[in-house]
Formats: C-alpha cells, structure tokens, sequence
C-alpha cells in the first residue's frame, strides 16, 4: 500500500464530503429512544438515517456489488447495513451508531448542541464524535482500498440508532441478520476513545454499567419545615445514608463485593504504559472548577480508577425544587438517579441485584424506600491480540499518526461489544475512536477533532488490508 496515496485520499474525502456531512447530521437532533421516547412520531432518528443512507448509497456505486439496506423491525429503531463483497473468503464487521445523547446544559458562548460550529481543527455538536462518523469511516476505508487496487474480506457495515439507550433493539437485528452478517474474524468498532490525538488508541477494555432510579419518601405531601423538622426525618437524609451503604463518601470506593473484581496484570501493566504516554493530561484534560484536583495524582492508578474499579454518579435528581422555588417546605420525598460504572469482568445482571438489595434494604426510620433498575449492561475485556493485528496496528499509527500505537481501557460501555464477543469467541477487536482530552461526549462543547477522524479513517484501511494478507 502507498501510506502517502492513502493519507492523501482519505485527508481529501474528509475535507471535501465528510465533514459537510457531519455538519448537516450534527443538526439532527437526533435523541436516543431513552431521551426522546415520541422518536417514531417526531422523526428525528429516521431523518438522521436517510441522510447518512443517502450519502452511503452514493459512495458505494464504486464498490462491486456492495448493497445498502435500511432495516427495520416493527416497534424498533432502525439500523443500516452495509454489505460489500470482498476478495478473499473472509468477514469484517464494522460497527457504528447515529443515535445521540440530550442537550445537556453549559454549551460556550456560540456553541450548541444541534449547531455545528468549526473552530480550527475542531468540529462542535452533538455526535459528531459520537458517533456519526463511524459509516463516513467506514465507505471510505473500503473506497480507499478500491483505489489501490487491494485485496481486504467482505466487509458488513452496521450502524444502530439505540446505542445510548443500552443497544436493546440490537441484539432482535443481530439475530435476523445473523445470515448475513455472517461469521467475522475480525470486528472494528468506532465509538470508542483515545488519550491524545497523537498516536492511534486501542481500546482493551471497556466497563459495564449498572443504574436506576433510587426513591425515598416519607410523606404523602409537603407539609411546612418549622412544623415537621426534627419530628419527620428528612428524605435526602435518609437518601445519604443509605448511599454511604454503597459508596464510601470519603474517598468513592463502591463497597459490597458484587461490584469490584481482580485487575488482571497485564491491564495494571498497560495502564503504566500509558500514564507514561499521557501524564498529566489523565486529569488535566478535566474543566476542574476552582481548587478541585483529582482523587490521586498517581497517573496508572487514575487510569484503573477509570477503566477496571467502579464508581458511583448521581446524574439526575427528582423532588428537589430549583433554588430560586424553593420554600420552607420538608418535602415529601427525594429521588436520585444512579449511574454506577462497574469493571469489565463483573456481572451486570449481579451488580443490579446487589444495588437494589443494599439500597433498599432495612429503611432508616422506617421511610418507604424503593429502587427501579433502568439499566444493567455488560462491559468487555479484550481478548488476546493476534499477532498480525498486534503488529498491524502499530504499522497503522506510525503509517498515519508518524507515532507507534497505545492500548488503554476504557470507562465508558459499549453493549455491543460484549453482545458480539459472546457470539463471535474467535474474532479479533479492534476498539478505537476520536474521543480524545476534551471532546466531552455526553457533555457540553462536545467536538470531533477532524484530523484524528481522517487518521483513524486511513489506519482502519490499513488494517483491512493486513487483515485480508494474515497468515491462515
């Protein structure tokens, strides 16, 4: 392969195509079912899908035989698939996802979810990072194999619409196109994150989740404070106890069982690896507010802290009036939402049945005390890299970045990955993404960095190639 050709081509397509699309597509607020329930009626998802359907269908006119199919399953969002034929009699699987997360609060001065703003290398908007680019990526991995005339396997694009709602409709599509997906020795993913824009990141790992809706009540309305105080227990009290069940308040180790697993070695290893590669940026990367700093200064230790060992946030809080509306009231009852990162060995399923269990059982004072788990999804640990793909990835990061590869878990979940690791045990993964130090996906003044987009768009194509030459 000439790297030089391919850079050239893959940097064009982006400048010229991709990030006009990504533009138009940021503008699609296209919310998660999770976050917009009404996505059938109001048409936001499918309006997402036909605009990157319409790009795709063009593109692929210059891969024989390759077809473009959006599928639908009654009741569940949508997914496109890809199918293009390859030359050697083998299969990829490259994933993706267009669903997006809510608005969020404190977007920048001119910056907006659903308005895409260019500020030098930077993309601003809601899913751009996250994970809109993934088909762009994709077509043109394969397009830039076409120009050079190289072999690579069939390859099978798949991009979800449900991915930040847990992927609960994607495991009905896995199945109704397990046919045609087939049996894929090699699986990439581009949704995942990297440590700096400077070398190309492998994910190792990536931590499951468990969260629910914890509800503590002990009226059956509001009655006045001067009236109740010391004679009702406060439900937020009550709500803090019971959380210190749970979390240590002091430091944020989580502490029933189910929730903390042995950190196999070679991860603590790689965990040093890249601290030695990140430093300071592990933390610095973070809008600290005033003289906040981080749990440890120890780099390899944040980086497990993040990666392999749980964590407890509240995300979201119900019965508690805004300031400004709050009266002298003991109010009736406190809600808290949940979100609890746990290790990518653990059982979700355990961990659920542990938060519910330690949470609700025993009430202080006798308040009525109640847990609905909202979700509970598996994280993922790597399976061993096959030699060539070892070998592969650092020639990709030093054909396109100039600079030899790193691994890193992550501390987000990809329910995908673990759903697919069981059902394909003998495929190789490769975990990658954009989401570097300050793209704040989730967040406000979320960004793609479009030449890491273009880098991992070349390395990925890289890979497909090797992948078609591995010895057999």
């Amino acid at each position: 392969m000439d790297a030089k050709a391919l850079n050239d081509f893959t940097a064009d397509l982006w400048v010229r195509e991709i990030t006009p699309a990504l533009v138009d597509y940021i503008r699609i607020p296209a919310k998660s079912p999770a976050f917009d329930p009404d996505w059938a009626t109001s048409g936001f998802i499918d309006q997402a899908v036909e605009h990157m359907a319409g790009w795709a269908r063009e593109k692929i006119k210059a891969l024989p035989g390759a077809t473009l199919e959006v599928v639908r399953l009654e009741g569940r969002t949508p997914v496109i698939l890809i199918e293009s034929p390859g030359d050697v009699d083998d299969t990829v699987l490259l994933y993706g996802h267009l669903d997006k997360q809510p608005e969020m609060t404190g977007w920048s001065e001119g910056l907006g979810p659903w308005e895409p703003v260019i500020q030098g290398d930077k993309l601003y908007g809601r899913g751009g990072a996250d994970d809109g680019y993934a088909i762009y990526a994709s077509v043109t991995a394969l397009l830039a194999l076409q120009a050079q005339g190289l072999k690579r396997a069939r390859c099978v694009v798949l991009i979800e619409a449900c991915e930040e709602s847990g992927s609960y409709d994607l495991p009905f599509y896995v199945d109704h196109l397990a046919e045609r997906i087939g049996s894929p020795s090699l699986v990439i993913c581009l949704d995942s994150g990297c440590g700096n824009y400077d070398q190309m990141w492998l994910t190792t790992s990536l931590r499951g989740l468990a969260g629910g809706l914890l509800t503590v009540e002990v009226l059956s309305e509001g009655v006045h404070s001067g009236d109740a105080s010391g004679v009702v227990p406060d439900s937020f009290r009550i709500a803090r106890a019971i959380l210190s069940r749970l979390e240590d308040e002091a430091t944020g180790v989580i502490l029933p069982a189910a929730f903390n697993v042995e950190i196999p070695a070679e991860r603590k290893t790689q965990a040093k690896v890249a601290a030695q590669a990140l430093g300071e940026t592990v933390w610095k990367k973070f809008p600290f507010a005033g003289d906040t700093g981080p749990l440890t200064r120890d780099t390899p230790e944040l980086i497990l802290n993040r990666t392999w060992r749980p964590a407890l946030t509240v995300i979201g809080a119900d019965g508690l009036p805004a300031p400004r509306s709050a009266g002298n009231v003991l109010r009736p009852g406190t809600s808290l939402a949940l979100s609890v990162r746990i290790p990518p060995t653990a059982d979700p399923d355990a961990c659920a049945r542990a938060l519910e269990q330690t949470l609700t059982a025993d009430p202080p004072q006798g308040a009525k005390v109640t847990f609905q788990t909202v979700q509970a999804s598996p994280g993922w640990n790597a399976p061993p890299l096959a030699p060539w793909l070892e070998s592969a990835v650092q020639r990709a990061s030093q054909a396109t970045f100039g600079r030899e590869a790193a691994m890193m878990g992550e501390g987000g979940t990809i329910p995908f990955i673990g759903m697919l690791g069981e059902k394909f045990p003998a495929a190789q993964f490769l975990i990658t993404g954009v989401l570097g130090p300050s793209s704040n996906a989730h967040g406000p003044n979320e960004f793609i960095h479009l030449p890491t987009g273009q880098k991992v768009t070349a390395a990925a194509a890289l890979i497909l190639a090797e992948h078609a030459d591995r010895p057999r």
